[in-house]
């Protein structure tokens, strides 16, 4: 998985020509450290797609960029354009659910 910044932001999303999921998250957080090997496992299965996180108190310019208020929060972004977003920890197949109908 990708830790995305703000300095690296534009090449590693905003220039993808593939579906991002991004997890923003903070280090302190429970239900970001149960999300994050499920999105791990994700990564595993769908090569095709680019994994990237952002701890928001360290990259709080991503995270006001998502308008994250809770976390964890979950970004879809493809081709520069923000497209979905899940709050909270969510079950895996609720993930499958956002990859499959945002790729």
């Amino acid at each position: 998985m990708i830790n995305i910044t703000a300095e690296n932001f534009k090449t590693e999303v905003e220039e993808c020509d593939r579906l991002c999921v991004i997890d923003l998250y903070a280090d302190w957080c429970g239900p970001c450290r149960m999300l994050a090997p499920v999105l791990a496992e994700l990564e595993g299965e769908y090569p095709d797609i680019k994994f990237c996180k952002a701890n928001v108190d360290e990259q709080p310019e991503l995270a006001r960029m998502f308008g994250v208020q809770s976390i964890p929060a979950v970004a879809f972004v493809k081709d520069n354009t923000f497209l979905d977003m899940s709050v909270g920890f969510v079950p895996k197949a609720s993930l499958v659910k956002l990859i499959e109908e945002n790729k």
